[in-house]
């Protein structure tokens, strides 16, 4: 019976110190996720429509092209995302995205 409680209380102990690296880490991400959208839509849905015909062009080269706008790839996604929530940003962008392809 003693081992089984030993073994519980150290069970419990790793699960605890487990889930507290996790929060911090899921809160570190969190706002490193924030300053990067930020800095993503400073782009214009014309810069982003460009850039996304010439990733669809180049698809080797799309870690390329992002960094040299300094985005990643989930920046740029979140980026496109916000711009397909205004229906003229979304229709700025498709322009750009046929005129670039």
């Amino acid at each position: 019976m003693k081992n089984i409680t030993i073994a519980i209380a150290a069970l419990s102990l790793v699960l605890a110190f487990g889930c507290k690296n996790q929060n911090q880490n899921a809160s570190t991400y969190s706002s490193s996720s924030n300053n990067s959208l930020s800095s993503a839509t400073n782009l214009s849905p014309e810069d982003l429509g460009t850039l996304g015909a010439q990733i669809k062009k180049h698809p080797g080269d799309a870690q390329k092209l992002l960094s040299d706008k300094g985005l990643s790839e989930q920046q740029f996604e979140q980026a496109v995302r916000k711009v397909a929530e205004n229906p003229q940003d979304s229709k700025r962008y498709a322009e750009a995205y046929k005129k670039a392809s």
